[in-house]
């Protein structure tokens, strides 16, 4: 058996790694600024400069870390090191897009936490709401999970969906899941600050 022990007196510290989409990092940083997560998030990491004046409104150190594939092991080690001079606890991809190496997954196994479409593998690739409209979709979901060395294929923390029709047009279907990446992200971060969540055997088991 293994197990952990956790005091409530510890405040867990979370960096968010972003590149230019927004949503979900407003929804984390209007969380933590309200107080909702007894949680500290000591800077924020980019590959783009676009997010740089969100994190400065919110009084949040901001780090950008741009990235060519020749030098993306240098650039994973110096987040490494600033994630270690922090002491961070846990990772959020909040649509950060871009690929976390295997190296850098086994620094912080179960504790890196992404969010994503839920139309993988089906809607594969750029603009998965546009190809979900093609094919005249019902239903269009997100889907929160622990990063592992399978892309998109983690330990599932948090799912959701909701119901389209014909009469909603590709930008009514990019809202609407902005809306559930958000939510569902926003769920997985707070299901794991509680300790709820048991990763075991490439599933979980969550204590609600």
């Amino acid at each position: 058996m293994t197990w952990t022990l956790h005091f409530t007196d510890h405040l867990p510290r979370m960096a968010v790694f972003v590149s230019k989409a927004a949503h979900c990092l407003y929804d984390i940083l209007s969380r933590y600024q309200s107080g909702e997560w007894k949680v500290e998030i000591p800077f924020i990491i980019s590959n783009h400069a676009d997010l740089e004046p969100v994190a400065n409104s919110f009084g949040i150190p901001f780090h950008l870390f741009p990235i060519k594939p020749s030098q993306k092991k240098v650039v994973e080690a110096q987040q490494l090191e600033l994630l270690s001079q922090h002491q961070v606890d846990f990772v959020v991809l909040a649509r950060y897009m871009q690929i976390v190496s295997q190296d850098f997954v086994a620094h912080y196994p179960h504790r890196i936490i992404n969010i994503h479409h839920s139309f993988l593998p089906a809607f594969i690739g750029a603009k998965p709401y546009h190809q979900a409209y093609s094919r005249g979709v019902k239903i269009i979901g997100a889907t929160s999970h622990y990063v592992t060395e399978d892309l998109d294929a983690g330990p599932i923390i948090a799912q959701d969906v909701t119901h389209i029709s014909h009469k909603e047009s590709i930008e009514d279907l990019v809202i609407k899941g902005k809306d559930l990446e958000k939510m569902v992200l926003s769920q997985a971060i707070f299901l794991h600050l509680q300790h709820k969540i048991l990763s075991y055997n490439g599933k979980t088991i969550v204590f609600n």
